[in-house]
């Protein structure tokens, strides 16, 4: 439990380096126009040994309702067949053989069950750091999208300011020539 604990603390006291490190990475994988995204449950898959394999595959089984069912009726059968008198009896009651078999279970069950437990947290920090990724991406090309609609948004208003200033010199040209015009008529 206190090794739990201290690499709980560990993982959060080293999250800065690691953040600016995933950082680092994505900022390089948009470079090179790479995806960021990618599939955790067949990464960490791949980094399993076959003991972690075989106690994910016993937690998966041990934690079933089929399990709990069929568990409970090997005890039912062994409490009934030891309890009625038509056979010899190896284990009378209190079913002491009973007990040490499913404490031996409970003995070996339980740390496997807890090494699959550490693994399923294994996974969801592998995938809240992928979630991590995924979110400065997104944050990154959202603001690289708000820099391109600001570069656009400031290029359409110097080409509005450039008609205009047309149409003005247009309109001061058109003027002059009605005033010339005007000059004219009144002089002849």
């Amino acid at each position: 439990m206190l090794r739990q604990l201290g690499s709980e603390s560990e993982y959060a006291r080293t999250w800065p380096e690691r953040a600016a490190h995933i950082e680092k990475q994505v900022l390089d994988k948009i470079h090179r126009r790479e995806r960021v995204s990618k599939n955790i449950a067949v990464l960490h898959e791949e980094q399993l040994t076959f003991g972690q394999r075989v106690s994910d595959k016993l937690a998966d089984v041990a934690g079933s309702w089929a399990f709990i069912f069929s568990f409970g009726l090997v005890i039912g059968i062994w409490v009934l067949v030891n309890t009625v008198a038509l056979i010899h009896h190896w284990d009378k009651y209190p079913y002491i053989l009973l007990n040490l078999f499913l404490s031996m279970l409970a003995a070996i069950q339980a740390p496997v069950i807890m090494m699959s437990q550490n693994r399923e947290e294994d996974r969801d920090r592998l995938r809240a750091e992928h979630d991590y990724e995924i979110n400065v991406k997104a944050e990154i090309e959202i603001q690289q999208i708000h820099q391109k609609l600001d570069e656009l948004r400031q290029s359409q208003w110097n080409d509005l300011l450039a008609i205009q200033k047309q149409q003005i010199d247009l309109l001061e040209a058109q003027l002059t020539l009605l005033q010339g015009q005007a000059e004219t008529s009144r002089d002849g």
